[in-house]
């Protein structure tokens, strides 16, 4: 008796071109070998010169209390956001097949981590993906008080660095809405996600058509984007370069991040 084919990851062109039309992946439970696309009403994005940075939260960066790196553990990040929920309650959208796709896309240097690291354990992070000047923001975790904020405000800063324009949430919760998200209509974040790409990207109608064909599909197998459409977003280069003036100032890296977000939020 042969042992059950593994799903085949969702092709990365295919999966590009979704984000890129406003469209995402997710799947039923963490087994789920098929995933279904959603593209919802009304969408959640975190303007990157909205941030709430509250006073603790501001308190907390000052201190140090987190060493953060980008990019050091994509997987480790995906399996944390993965995890069950510690009140025991829902499924995880992030299957294995999806987590395994997006793993690729990090690979190709078009998904990205943030993590919160504490006396060497990862506590904290968040993880997406990254392509022209827009964020998609898929999911984040955090063991301890404060640490998937911290991710979250560093992310917004080094988006800032790197010249993204457009932090999408995906969905509003009470939590996102604490940190500055806002809810807008699908149509207007379709309007700001292809103004936050360059006119070689194709999104409009061919790109929503060839989305649309993508859903019915259901990923099975899509056209490729094309050399170059796929430009990758600079968010390492944005979060070296903060790194590296928080280095040079008189500032703690943290310090320096609470400062550049209270300048400008």
């Amino acid at each position: 008796m042969h042992a059950p084919a593994t799903p085949p990851i969702i092709d990365p062109d295919l999966l590009l071109l979704a984000y890129r039309s406003g469209i995402f992946p997710m799947a039923d439970h963490r087994d789920d070998p098929e995933i279904f696309w959603v593209e919802p009403r009304k969408r959640a994005i975190l303007p990157l010169d909205g941030l709430h940075l509250s006073k603790s939260l501001a308190r907390t960066l000052r201190r140090g209390r987190f060493a953060v790196t980008c990019n050091t553990a994509f997987a480790a990040v995906m399996e944390s956001c993965a995890a069950p929920r510690r009140d025991g309650s829902g499924e995880s959208w992030i299957s294995h097949r999806i987590a395994a796709s997006y793993q690729h896309l990090h690979e190709l240097g078009q998904a990205h981590s943030i993590e919160c690291w504490q006396d060497g354990q990862l506590v904290g992070g968040l993880y997406g993906v990254g392509f022209d000047r827009v964020f998609c923001g898929e999911s984040m975790f955090s063991r301890v008080p404060d640490a998937s904020k911290v991710a979250l405000a560093w992310l917004v800063a080094a988006l800032r660095r790197c010249g993204a324009e457009l932090l999408d949430c995906q969905f509003i919760t009470p939590h996102l809405a604490s940190l500055g998200a806002v809810e807008i209509s699908q149509r207007r974040y379709v309007t700001l996600l292809s103004a936050a790409q360059p006119p070689y990207s194709g999104v409009g109608v061919e790109a929503g058509a060839r989305a649309g064909e993508a859903v019915a599909l259901g990923a099975g197998r899509g056209d490729a984007v094309g050399e170059g459409d796929a430009e990758a977003l600079a968010l390492p280069a944005g979060f070296a370069a903060l790194l590296a003036e928080a280095e040079g100032s008189a500032s703690s890296p943290g310090n320096f991040i609470a400062q550049s977000l209270t300048q400008t939020s």
